[in-house]
């Protein structure tokens, strides 16, 4: 499959005010980058989406593979859309899927959608809008087994989604083993963190982090992964997350995720 109009794309974003760019990756075939505003946003293999480049993308599609036995369809909800890596994973990992992505930029979706067409037989319903507010736009029968998170991109995150209210609404999706998982880019110190740690423990049956080990030192930026379930979080789940890596990986859980929460 092959990008729609080449190499060189780019998308004025009205919302945001800037540009979002669609290039070839010159270092694996089939493969393109997409870029808001200069900076690296997304990472697509067209040849393989099964395989993820960004790390912890990658953490995120762990999860989802724990969250159903293997190969089995899931009901999927992302917010924040960006380039679709994650909705392709889960169609290329467990075909038949029903996803939904939530996208705030109208003009980003169509682009991303038009010159990085999704595998066939993908089932994605596009809404365009808020994440908290396009739940309303979603049949109140559904259920979803996964809910990603992927909107948080440093320590000033919009105070609507960030809460335990949000987290609270989210929880009312899920069906009863379903996963919420929450993407949380930070800055050292991890103050966005630890808010979140303490915000979906307030909203869900329990929570876990997983992230590069050096991480949670809370040294230098980066990204860490918050996931909730809405039971006692899985024995064995630990374990076989951090055996998954990338590594060096860690997960905290339980007691040894006191030190995170605020």
């Amino acid at each position: 499959m092959q990008a729609g109009s080449g190499p060189g794309a780019a998308r004025f974003l009205r919302t945001t005010g800037q540009h979002a760019s669609i290039e070839p990756d010159t270092f694996t075939e089939g493969s393109y980058v997409l870029s808001i505003g200069g900076a690296e946003q997304s990472h697509v293999n067209l040849a393989r989406p099964e395989e993820i480049f960004y790390e912890y993308l990658r953490r995120i599609g762990h999860l989802v593979d724990l969250s159903a036995p293997a190969g089995a369809p899931v009901t999927a909800l992302h917010l924040g859309a960006g380039a679709l890596t994650l909705a392709r994973y889960i169609q290329a990992t467990r075909p038949g899927s029903t996803q939904y992505a939530v996208e705030l930029e109208r003009e980003l979706l169509d682009f991303v959608l038009r010159q990085l067409p999704l595998p066939e037989g993908t089932k994605l319903h596009s809404i365009i809008g808020d994440a908290r507010d396009a739940l309303a736009d979603l049949d109140p029968g559904l259920r979803f087994d996964v809910v990603i998170l992927d909107i948080f991109s440093g320590p000033e995150a919009p105070a609507h989604l960030a809460c335990t209210e949000f987290y609270s609404e989210l929880r009312n999706w899920l069906a009863p083993q379903g996963i919420l998982i929450v993407n949380v880019g930070d800055e050292p110190g991890l103050t966005l963190v630890r808010s979140q740690v303490g915000a979906m423990r307030r909203a869900m049956g329990d929570v876990a982090a997983f992230a590069e080990a050096g991480m949670f030192e809370g040294r230098y930026p980066g990204n860490i992964i918050l996931a909730g379930t809405q039971t006692a979080w899985p024995a064995g789940w630990s374990a076989e997350l951090a055996a998954r890596g990338p590594h060096p990986a860690r997960v905290l859980a339980g007691v040894d995720l006191d030190a995170l929460a605020v």
